[in-house]
Formats: structure tokens, C-alpha cells, sequence
């Protein structure tokens, strides 16, 4: 059962990173060897620390501990493209020292480590995180990005308005993370890592879900067709559903509880996308929703919890009942036992009677016959 257990937290994990991997290779096919060697320095930072941090807590470094290599991918595949190197290391050495292993490490993982980088480097850089390249600039290994513009996730949030056909969308051809905007290709991860079961199936829908109510409730624009499509498009939404908000290791296990916090998540994001206009609140929402995740897993772990006591107590009652019946039973038995016992000595009996009658019988009258021969 652990073997089992254990093989399938590695096969999660590096169905994951495969698909990352496929983002991440869409994204060198746009933007160039630059953010390759942003991807190599998030995983290999992340690796290490990774690797220290165990050892520091004198614990054995598994294999199960690769978790950390999704976790820089995640994170190189949300900076904009040609970004200063330090920015997405950074990111990742507190992604997993902080956000990850001072709460315990893999099993005890409370945030999403990707997320909680991200927001470290989005309020210490915030400037650099939110101005892209144009799609197609080519940028080298010691190069940086030149000409910058906002992403087209601002211009929604802010104008309700974006110019682009359906073709740029599913492709990715407009401005923001570099593994974020190929729509086709985050499709296609959904619905193999659901299909294989590595992502939170309660979360996901549940995000989705909140985000289509609230689009067809609250469009930010006059067609709600529009507003559906530029909703999970832009501002990480898609990308963040599937990679953070459907983390099965920080969402509830059972789907009806998950399926509360991918909604609420979702909810929320979209009603400050309304009022503030917040690049990229999925992300953001995910890690202060934190308290709802470990809130609806106690509740889950106490229903479970009450659930194998009444278990217990109904086996125990069926056990009594049982035992009763039992007794019951025997006691029937004694009964006929004694009655079987009682006939019996009392045939017994007169059977020993009958016997000594005859025999006294036998002897009188071997007795007289002597006084006869005596006489």
C-alpha cells in the first residue's frame, strides 16, 4: 500500500513537470535561449535548496522530493520574458525555504511554494514583473529584454477591452508569462492531468465554475462571450487553476470540500479584478486563501473522523446484538441439553429399577427353591 502511495506522488509530480516542460519549450520557440537558462537556474536553485533543507532537518533526500523541480518551473514559467536572472532564483530560494520547509517540508506543505515565490518577487520587484516583451523578441542568454510594454492582462483589467483574435489567443501571441499564454497548450495539460488524476478535480472545476458565475453575473464587458474568453486568457487565471489552485498537495482531499475552495477562489479574484483591477490576483487569492484550504481539511478530517466512530460504535452495537443472539441461542440449547439429560436419567432409572426388580424376583425364588431342597 505504501509503495503504492509512494509511486504515485512521483508519477504526479513528474507528470507535471512534463507538461511544464511542454510550456516551457513553447516559450523558447517565442521569446529564446533566455528563458531556458531562466528555467535550468529556478530548477537547480530550488533543487538545492531542496536538498539542504532535508538534510538540515536529518531526513533522507527521495526521490519524492522532486517536487521541487515543478515547483522552479512553475515559477520561471510566470516571469516575464528576458527578466533579470536573480529575480526568479530569489524567487524560488524563498519559495522553498520559506514557503515550503520551515512549515515541515513535503508532507506538512501548507502554501503553494510556486505561488508563494511569486508573490515574494511581485512585492520586491514589482515594476520588473509587470512590463513584458512583445511575443516573437528574440532575447539571448546575457541579454535582457529591451522594449517593454504592460500586459494584455492590464489592458483588460483596466480598459475591459482587448484587440485579439481567437488564433493569438489560443497560441499565445500577446504579452505576459512566458509559460502563461499558450491557452491551447494549458488546455491540452488540463485535460491530461485530470485525466490522470494529478490535479485537484474539486478545485478546478470549482475555480472554473466561480469564474464562469461571476462572468455571466458581473461581465466586465458588453458580451459575456468576450468576458468568458479574456477571463481565463489573461491575468494567469487558467494557468494558476491548474497549477496552483488544483494543488493536491495544499487543496482538501475529497472533491466536494476542494471543490468549495477553487470557488471561493475564484469568486474573490474576480470581484477585486472588478474593483482594483489586480494583475494576476488568481495567484495572490490562492496563497491569503490558505486558511479556507486548511480550515475545509480539518472539517473534512473531523467528518471522517466522526464517521469511523459511529463505524465503530455501530460495529460494536452489531457485535452486542450479535453476542445476545448468541447467548440466546445457547441458552436454548442448555435447555433442550437438561430436558435430553433429564429424559435420559429418568429412563435410566427406571431401567435400573426394572433390573433390580427382576433380580430381587430371581433371587426369592432361588431362595425358596433351596428351603424346598433343605425341607
Amino acid at each position: 500500500m505504501l509503495i503504492n502511495k509512494a509511486k504515485k506522488e512521483r508519477f504526479v509530480w513528474l507528470d507535471i513537470t512534463i507538461t511544464l516542460a511542454a510550456l516551457q519549450l513553447m516559450a523558447y520557440f517565442y521569446y529564446g535561449l533566455h528563458t531556458v537558462v531562466t528555467a535550468f537556474a529556478c530548477v537547480a536553485f530550488s533543487f538545492v535548496c531542496e536538498y539542504i533543507s532535508v538534510r538540515l532537518s536529518n531526513k533522507k533526500f527521495t526521490a519524492d522530493n522532486l517536487t521541487c523541480v515543478s515547483d522552479g518551473l512553475i515559477i520561471s514559467l510566470m516571469m516575464p520574458a528576458g527578466i533579470d536572472y536573480k529575480i526568479p532564483v530569489m524567487a524560488c530560494i524563498f519559495a522553498n525555504v520559506v514557503g515550503k520547509n520551515i512549515f515541515g517540508g513535503r508532507k506538512n506543505i501548507i502554501f503553494s511554494p510556486a505561488a508563494v515565490g511569486y508573490l515574494f518577487a511581485l512585492t520586491s520587484w514589482k515594476d520588473k514583473l509587470n512590463m513584458y516583451p512583445l511575443p516573437f523578441a528574440r532575447i539571448g542568454i546575457r541579454e535582457q529584454a529591451k522594449e517593454l510594454a504592460v500586459s494584455a492582462s492590464y489592458t483588460f483589467n483596466t480598459t475591459g477591452k482587448l484587440s485579439l483574435s481567437d488564433y493569438d489567443i489560443l497560441l499565445g501571441n500577446f504579452c505576459g508569462g512566458v509559460g502563461t499564454v499558450s491557452i491551447l497548450l494549458l488546455l491540452i495539460s488540463a485535460v491530461i492531468l485530470l485525466f490522470r488524476r494529478d490535479i485537484s478535480l474539486g478545485a478546478f472545476v470549482g475555480a472554473v465554475a466561480g469564474n464562469v458565475f461571476m462572468s455571466v453575473v458581473c461581465p466586465v464587458t458588453s458580451d459575456i462571450s468576450d468576458t468568458l474568453k479574456y477571463v481565463f486568457t489573461t491575468n494567469m487565471t487558467l494557468f494558476a487553476t491548474i497549477f496552483i489552485i488544483s494543488d493536491i498537495r495544499t487543496t482538501p482531499h475529497k472533491s466536494y470540500y476542494s471543490f468549495y475552495y477553487g470557488l471561493f477562489t475564484a469568486l474573490i479574484s474576480y470581484a477585486l479584478l472588478l474593483t482594483t483591477g489586480i494583475e494576476n490576483l488568481s495567484v495572490i487569492i490562492a496563497v491569503l486563501l490558505t486558511p479556507l484550504a486548511l480550515a475545509l481539511k480539518k472539517l473534512e478530517d473531523k467528518i471522517k473522523y466522526l464517521k469511523s466512530t459511529e463505524t465503530i460504535v455501530e460495529t460494536v452495537k452489531q457485535n452486542n446484538e450479535l453476542s445476545e443472539e448468541i447467548a440466546a441461542d445457547i441458552s436454548v440449547e442448555n435447555d433442550d441439553i437438561s430436558e435430553i439429560a433429564s429424559d435420559a436419567i429418568k429412563e435410566i432409572n427406571e431401567i435400573s429399577g426394572n433390573n433390580v426388580s427382576a433380580v430381587s424376583f430371581e433371587a426369592a425364588q432361588i431362595g425358596e427353591g433351596d428351603i424346598s431342597e433343605n425341607a
